[in-house]
Parts: structure tokens; sequence; C-alpha cells
């Protein structure tokens, strides 16, 4: 009975043993019978075209060898130009985006230019340019809003005192009067910074500053907005502080407002300190606990104030405001 072999290490396989006297050399390819020397043009003669040589075994070049072929590359595809006239390439010295520069030339907000840009407005070079990302060169490149060119204009930052009856937009559909009617002798194409609904009153930034309007809008920017607001009776302490942990209003968690009594009474006028601005909100977490409001009246927007500054009245922003405004 054959016994069984010793379990271990498997070994490598059996290589041949060097001639007595010989060291060790490691494999190599096999090289072609001895026999006269042949010149390398000889040994490249011989060797098939994947480099090896009549017998199949591979052959080696020498360094200075220049006659190898240069391996062939797959040639690239055509890239069809994007409709629109939009361009995806990456970015050249000069351009940026359409939206900004639409914005620094007071078009409007960089969030509004991006629909003007969707809607098919813009042109650049002649070419109708109807999807974001688009790039351009200001200084370069013709751009025109509704075939009109645009051109950069000085910042203007203007402090308006919204009164009632008033639209805080550029155009109404419905034919009400604007905040745009109180603003006269202003050069240039300005736009408010946020808005106050129809009823309300209080202090409005007005700019053609696309870029500051971007951040000045921005939720996550968080800018702190005061308001004067007057409720139908008192509110309970304990709702002033659900509305200070943050309301739930519509389902949707609203950011935490600071709220304190400004002027008691039976109808009192409460202070309210906001850093978001849903459309209407304070007046529809009011209502929604039972306590309307009857008027409302924004007396700061961020660092800018100004309580001598009458309703329908405006004026511009002195230095330091603006360098407060933008510090943002």
């Amino acid at each position: 009975m054959r016994k069984p072999a010793p379990k271990g290490p498997r070994t490598a396989p059996a290589t041949r043993k060097p001639a007595a006297g010989r060291p060790a050399r490691p494999s190599a390819p096999a090289r072609p019978a001895a026999g006269p020397s042949r010149s390398s043009s000889t040994v490249r003669s011989a060797s098939g075209p994947a480099g090896r040589s009549a017998s199949g075994a591979p052959t080696r070049r020498p360094a200075n060898d220049k006659s190898r072929p240069a391996a062939k590359q797959a040639p690239r595809k055509a890239v069809a130009p994007r409709a629109g006239g939009a361009s995806r390439r990456p970015p050249q010295a000069g351009q940026e985006r359409l939206q900004k520069i639409l914005a620094a030339a007071g078009i409007d907000s960089r969030r509004a230019c991006e629909q003007i840009i969707l809607d098919g407005r813009v042109q650049v070079n002649g070419k109708t340019v109807a999807e974001l990302g688009a790039r351009a060169d200001p200084r370069r490149d013709e751009i025109t809003v509704d075939l009109i060119p645009i051109h950069k204009e000085a910042p203007v930052y203007i402090l308006m005192n919204k009164p009632k009856g008033y639209v805080t937009t550029v155009k109404d559909d419905q034919g009400r009067p604007t905040v745009m009617a109180l603003l006269k002798g202003v050069p240039g194409r300005l736009y408010p910074v946020g808005r106050l609904d129809f009823n309300s009153e209080g202090l409005l930034l007005m700019t053609n500053d696309g870029a500051l309007a971007q951040v000045l809008m921005g939720p996550e920017h968080e800018i702190p907005k005061v308001y004067l607001v007057k409720v139908h009776r008192t509110p309970k302490p304990e709702l002033l502080k659900e509305f200070e942990a943050g309301f739930l209003l519509s389902g949707r968690r609203l950011k935490p407002c600071h709220i304190e009594i400004a002027e008691k009474g039976d109808n009192p006028w409460l202070k309210v300190t906001l850093t978001e601005g849903k459309n209407q909100q304070i007046r529809r977490m009011f209502a929604a606990v039972g306590h309307p409001v009857s008027k409302l009246r924004r007396v700061q927007f961020g660092p800018l104030a100004d309580p001598l500054l009458k309703p329908g009245a405006w004026r511009f922003l002195n230095p330091q405001e603006i360098a407060a405004i933008k510090s943002l």
C-alpha cells in the first residue's frame, strides 16, 4: 500500500540546473542559435510584425533604434456644437458667466438674469444663448438682451422707504404702481432687493449691483431684517417662545426669529427680527395662531436703518453704508 506524501508547502517547479562551475543566470528570452554576427538590420528583417524572430522568440532593439513605427491612435470623435450657441469649453481668461455679466450691467438680479437667458432673450455675437453655464468676455464679445446691447453701469445703491399701495417689482402684470414710479431722475436700471408686499411699508434697498443683490437675497447668508408689527390682541409668552424656537408653518419649520413687545396695548406693536424672507411670512404665521397683522413696517435691513426717512422718500447710501452692506 502506497503511503501518502507528507503535506507541506508547495515548491516551485523544478528548473534546469546550471552547468558545473557556471553561475546561475536569470531566465531570459531565447536567443537565436549561435552563428555569425548579424547586424541589427538583419535581425529586424527576420523579426515578424510583433517584434519576434523567425523562431518565435522576442527580439531586442537597440536603444537608439528610431525605426520603430509610432503607435496608432484612435481618431477623435467630432463633438457637435451645442444648440443655442452656448459653449462648454474650459473658461478662458476674461470670460464670465452670462448671468453674472447681465447682473453687473444692471439688467436685473442674477437669479432673474438666469430666467432671461432661459427665455432665449440673450444673444452673444449674434447667436441666441438659451442655456445656463454659457460664458462670454464682456470686453470683447457683443452681448445683447432683446437685441439691445448692454453696457456696464456704475453701481448705484439707494435706500427707499416704501409706502403702502406699491408693488416691489420692476413691472406689474396687473397694472398696479411699482416702486420704480417713486424713483425719478436716477440713471441706470435699478431693481429692488427682496420684497415688501403691497400693504406693507418700510426700508427697501434698490441697486443695479447684481452680485450684491444675490448675496443679500440668499437664504444661506441669513441677513437680519427688523420689522415693527401691529397685531390683534397680545400673544401669550409661550406662543412667542414657539416663534423664537422655529414655528411650524404649512408643514415646514421656519428658522428661529426674535420677538419682543415694542409697545403694549390691546393691539400691541411687536418688534420681529427675521433671518429669512418667506412670502408674507410674518402675516401668515401670526394669522395661523389667531393674531392677524394690521400693520407691518420694516425698520432695518442688515446694517441699514433710517428713522428720519419719510414714506415715499429715498436717498443714496453713503460710503460707510455701502462698505457695511458689502461686508455681509
